[in-house]
């Protein structure tokens, strides 16, 4: 199968998808038996729905904007300005899908920015029927020692803190049957030594997720998280040491595409879910994990 290892390289945080090394990230287009690829089957499952999609420039984020579009919703991306052209990609892609794809650069940190963020998109769409809680950031330290007290806040202050932002300012307007979908990770199942920080908040993120799902279901609006393993992005040459690119596999032999792990933010953004909340879902390669 294509993808079994990655090239190893490095560049500036935050990664830009333009700049990887090696084969492209696949964006819409999932495996075959036979080690290829077969492009994604959308049957409209999300016609006529609208999206904010936080990290939404590249990796993960952009395959997700570009399946949500294959399956009929128009999608607000945000991310970071120097992310700028990364951004316009994604926005060409989405549009070759035949959705709109509005773009926000934004500083998620701020609670301000998120509040104008989240009165955007609504200006723009209309309505917000799915709110994707992708974005994030991690730097790699072996020990607790090495991590700086800045490194700490600034992670708690990406990763978590913009979920609680967003969510409240995005609920108000939301009617039973919407959605917010969280990007979690493996790490915080198997305790991650080298990604303290990182591995912290993506445990805060799961208990967030199945707090306010037990907040929201009686207004009919469903919360769940997806917890990938190691995912091709350009997160991994921007944030990882070289051994740890030369090791960025999982249990079936290679790491995983971005399409594969945005076809679980189509599954649980749409009725095929319509059982599930609070909730997590595990696209890691054969990791085993208590959920």
């Amino acid at each position: 199968m294509p993808g079994h290892s990655v090239p190893v390289s490095h560049q500036s945080a935050p990664g830009r998808q333009h700049e990887m090394e090696g084969p492209d990230p696949v964006n819409d287009q999932l495996p075959t038996d036979d080690g290829g690829y077969q492009p994604y089957l959308a049957a409209g499952k999300l016609r006529g729905k609208k999206a904010i999609i936080t990290g939404g420039d590249s990796g993960i984020g952009r395959a997700v904007a570009i399946l949500y579009a294959m399956e009929g919703a128009d999608s607000t991306i945000v991310y970071q300005a120097e992310e700028e052209k990364d951004a316009q990609k994604t926005k060409s892609l989405v549009e070759e899908k035949g959705q709109k794809c509005d773009l926000i650069a934004a500083d998620l940190r701020s609670y301000k920015e998120c509040r104008t963020v989240v009165d955007k998109a609504k200006s723009i769409m209309g309505r917000i029927n799915i709110l994707v809680l992708n974005h994030g950031y991690q730097m790699m330290k072996a020990t607790i020692s090495e991590l700086s007290e800045d490194q700490w806040i600034k992670t708690m202050d990406t990763n978590i803190h913009p979920f609680f932002f967003l969510s409240k300012y995005v609920l108000p307007q939301m009617l039973p049957g919407d959605t917010i979908i969280t990007c979690a990770s493996v790490n915080p199942y198997i305790g991650r030594p080298d990604l303290l920080d990182y591995t912290s908040t993506k445990g805060a993120i799961v208990a967030f997720t199945r707090a306010l799902s037990n907040q929201q279901l009686e207004h009919g609006i469903r919360v769940n998280c997806v917890c990938p393993g190691p995912i091709w992005t350009p997160l991994i040459p921007a944030t990882m040491s070289e051994q740890a690119q030369k090791e960025f596999t999982s249990p079936m032999g290679r790491p995983g595409q971005p399409s594969e792990v945005a076809a679980c933010f189509v599954f649980l953004a749409g009725k095929d879910s319509s059982f599930m909340s609070g909730q997590s879902l595990h696209p890691n390669g054969g990791t085993i994990v208590g959920s």
